[in-house]
């Protein structure tokens, strides 16, 4: 197992965060801020990005997922509240293939079940040529600015340009690769976990589409949208965000 850094504050139930594509665990401050009171919040950084930013990263969605599940092994972590944005959704949709049975309750948040994101602002080609081209700190700036209505002026938009240049340009391109290879389309018919899609309504990598096939094809699903936010809803309204989840968390879930 790839030794990758973990947040791990809090105390209650574990509920894992998985960060996407140029992300990191400090994308997570302002929901480990508020749900650290209720829950054990666990932060992975995943291989080549963020506080992990050394170790080799992987170019298949299949064991970024896997480096997770032995990460909440090693803590003994046997059953968890689990959500993943972006990329990480992605993740955490295959993580509900290799362990379901693990997952009280699953969160796809800005995702979808294909990893070339028809729809997406532009092709994942066409990025690995522009970071091949202009170098990650460019890149990372550039696609960062298409995750909020109000671009590099957004509050929270450091978070993100501080998550990009931390990423090792070897882990931005493999991800890119993994993303793009990667389909979770067949998987959705056998998630059994009590699901929750979030969705901003002005999302310019996943279109509706994205969210409405998963919504339709997982069974125990449910899609909230949030207007008035592009990719990062949990930057640019985190206080309806968090509580979003806690509540979805916390209920008795019922479809």
């Amino acid at each position: 197992m790839q030794d990758i850094y973990v947040g791990d504050t809090g105390k209650g139930f574990p509920l894992v965060l998985v960060h996407g594509f140029l992300g990191s665990s400090k994308m997570w401050e302002p929901q480990i801020e508020v749900l650290k009171n209720n829950y054990r919040v666990v932060t992975p950084d995943l291989p080549g990005f963020g506080r992990s930013n050394k170790v080799k990263p992987y170019n298949n969605i299949n064991d970024m997922a896997q480096t997770i599940l032995d990460c909440l092994k090693e803590k003994k972590i046997e059953k968890f509240y689990l959500l993943g944005h972006s990329m990480g959704g992605m993740i955490v949709q295959e993580m509900a293939k290799l362990a379901g049975e693990k997952i009280i309750k699953l969160i796809c948040y800005g995702t979808g079940p294909v990893g070339d994101i028809p729809g997406r602002f532009e092709t994942m080609e066409e990025s690995r040529k522009k970071l091949k081209k202009n170098g990650l700190e460019i890149t990372a700036h550039r696609i960062a600015k298409t995750w909020f209505i109000e671009e590099d002026k957004s509050k929270y938009f450091y978070l993100c340009e501080d998550a990009g240049k931390a990423t090792s340009i070897a882990a931005a391109d493999n991800a890119l690769i993994a993303m793009r290879n990667w389909s979770g389309l067949e998987n959705l018919k056998n998630i059994k976990n009590p699901t929750l899609i979030i969705w901003g309504d002005q999302d310019k990598a996943y279109n509706f589409n994205q969210v409405d096939t998963l919504n339709k094809n997982i069974l125990n699903s449910e899609l909230k949208i949030i207007e008035g936010c592009s990719h990062n809803v949990h930057l640019e309204k985190p206080d309806e965000f968090n509580e979003v989840v806690k509540y979805f968390l916390a209920e008795a879930f019922k479809i």
